[in-house]
């Protein structure tokens, strides 16, 4: 990429080319969710051009939803491209499994749990082929999106965090080795977060909860790393069970108490309107 130049035309279409490289770069894994990206300089004095032009190619990428900057925190991938020409790839998890259930999740977000017992299976054989086939690289990434999920950043939402746990799950399927399984994967995960996210994050609300997803995912993480397929798939299959009744007490705790705080249209058994005083 050439030296930034002072007129603001021209500082604009480096930090356009800016950000198709680091779009690219996204894509190709170099980045997932919740990675922290080089900072200012470094991205200034790798792609030779002037730190504005980095920060307006970071404002690019945060105004598409990818990207998310923390003050005094860095940049952090808050989500990845979606497809495009030369990214089929990538996108066929979405459209193969997430655009055809999306209008049914909406009719009823219940179908979660489907979805979850479909996880419970893929996801222990994917932890099980990363136990057996993960590469050096496939480690490294899998410890560094395991301790993206333990940073305690105040700033971070629930939905921030939730996307943070799926890319970690995410980087197991990608250790797999196995790319129909792991579309297949990013597709439930794309589903999840497209029509359940408000119930995801619910899990990151409870502390004990937050606590218990931790320590699951250190002792998947342990298996693969330790090659032991077995207990790889146990880990996954135990953690995805957990999720599943966490969020199913939640939902019950929700039910109940709107049961027990109906609406005073049926403790004054009225259908409407206001009540009305009676002379005495």
């Amino acid at each position: 990429m050439e030296q930034d130049a002072t007129s603001p035309a021209e500082g604009g279409r480096l930090a356009s080319q800016l950000a198709t490289v680091l779009r690219k770069r996204m894509l190709a894994g170099d980045f997932g969710i919740g990675d922290r990206l080089p900072a200012e300089r470094a991205l200034a004095g790798e792609f030779g051009v002037s730190r504005s032009s980095v920060r307006e190619a970071i404002q690019m990428l945060a105004s598409q939803g990818l990207l998310s900057s923390r003050q005094g925190g860095g940049t952090f991938v808050r989500a990845l491209p979606g497809g495009g020409e030369g990214t089929r790839g990538d996108n066929w998890g979405r459209q193969a499994i997430v655009e055809p259930l999306e209008q049914l999740f909406r009719d009823n977000p219940d179908y979660r749990y489907d979805v979850l017992e479909i996880r419970l299976a893929l996801e222990g054989a994917a932890a099980a082929h990363a136990a057996r086939r993960a590469t050096e690289e496939d480690r490294s990434r899998l410890r560094g999106r395991f301790e993206a999920t333990l940073r305690d950043d105040e700033a971070a939402t629930p939905a921030v965090l939730a996307q943070v746990d799926a890319a970690f799950h995410l980087a197991i399927a990608e250790a797999s080795h196995n790319l129909v399984l792991q579309q297949i994967i990013r597709g439930m995960f794309d589903l999840l977060a497209a029509s359940t996210s408000q119930s995801l994050e619910k899990l990151y609300l409870v502390p004990r909860v937050s606590e218990a997803l931790a320590e699951q995912h250190r002792l998947l993480m342990q298996a693969v790393l330790g090659g032991d397929p077995d207990r790889a798939r146990a880990a996954s299959d135990a953690h995805i069970d957990f999720v599943r009744l966490t969020l199913k007490a939640i939902d019950e705790d929700e039910a109940r108490l709107a049961r027990s705080n109906p609406p005073r249209s049926l403790l004054s058994g009225r259908t409407g309107g206001p009540d009305r005083k009676t002379d005495p």
